[in-house]
């Protein structure tokens, strides 16, 4: 199937956008084969304020409609506590939280921009995606992640070089209760390294709480060079900060 194929079957959907590779190629593949399409953003806890920025911009680009509703996501212990489905029982929340939203404007086609390489044995997520009734053209059309940044580069869309990105409940360890204050002080964390020039990493946190920075290779000699710096920044939330020296 190709995706034109898809569309001209519903030619009116959702997207559940993210701001993300994936799903900013498929509005844009939506739009470009002439449907009605609507993008839908959830911010819950685990989003990052950028991401949301993102997510706002890059739908403007390509004058595409976004809808942002908000969810607590901690208010659910299947997902406070972090048991090794959260994953599952998060996806699942927001999912029902889009529905709401998406049947609130009359449209009964919900779409996701999993692509080909996300195989259902390794995500959680995929099996609420199935239980809720979400389609995913992407990978149903075979489209692997290296086809859809070919693609959205060569359709100019600004997310074709963006790196991955998880949620921040990823970045700790399963088991250990996520809260609000762990969070905030991942993402300041974060947006601290963003800021000072660094890129496609992760700052986890180790189950007593200390803070692990994972660098690309080619970033690791600048982080040691910028040791005191790193730890001046990082040292307002966190007692003891590693770097990690394998490969994020």
């Amino acid at each position: 199937m190709q995706l034109q194929d898809f569309f001209n079957k519903n030619p009116r959907v959702a997207v559940a956008y993210s701001g993300g590779v994936d799903s900013s190629y498929l509005l844009y593949a939506a739009k470009t084969a002439g449907c009605d399409v609507r993008a839908y953003f959830v911010k819950s806890q685990f989003q990052p304020t950028f991401e949301l920025d993102d997510a706002k911009r890059l739908a403007e680009s390509v004058g595409i409609v976004l809808t942002v509703g908000t969810l607590d996501i901690l208010c659910s212990d299947c997902v406070a506590l972090n048991p090794p489905d959260r994953c599952y029982h998060c996806k699942t929340a927001m999912l029902i939280k889009l529905w709401e939203m998406v049947r609130a404007d009359g449209i009964s086609v919900l779409c996701d921009g999993s692509n080909a390489d996300d195989a259902e044995f390794d995500r959680p997520g995929m099996r609420a995606l199935r239980e809720q009734g979400v389609l995913s053209p992407l990978r149903d059309c075979g489209l692997s992640k290296a086809d859809i940044r070919r693609l959205s580069e060569q359709a100019g869309l600004l997310t074709h070089d963006k790196p991955s990105y998880a949620c921040l409940a990823t970045r700790i360890p399963t088991g250990m209760a996520i809260t609000d204050d762990t969070l905030r002080k991942v993402e300041r964390a974060e947006d601290a390294l963003f800021g000072m020039g660094f890129t496609d990493f992760r700052v986890r946190l180790t189950s007593q709480g200390e803070a692990k920075v994972q660098l690309p290779d080619a970033q690791i000699g600048i982080a040691v060079e910028r040791r005191t710096e790193i730890l001046v920044v990082l040292g307002r939330d966190f007692d003891s900060v590693m770097l990690d020296l394998r490969s994020r």
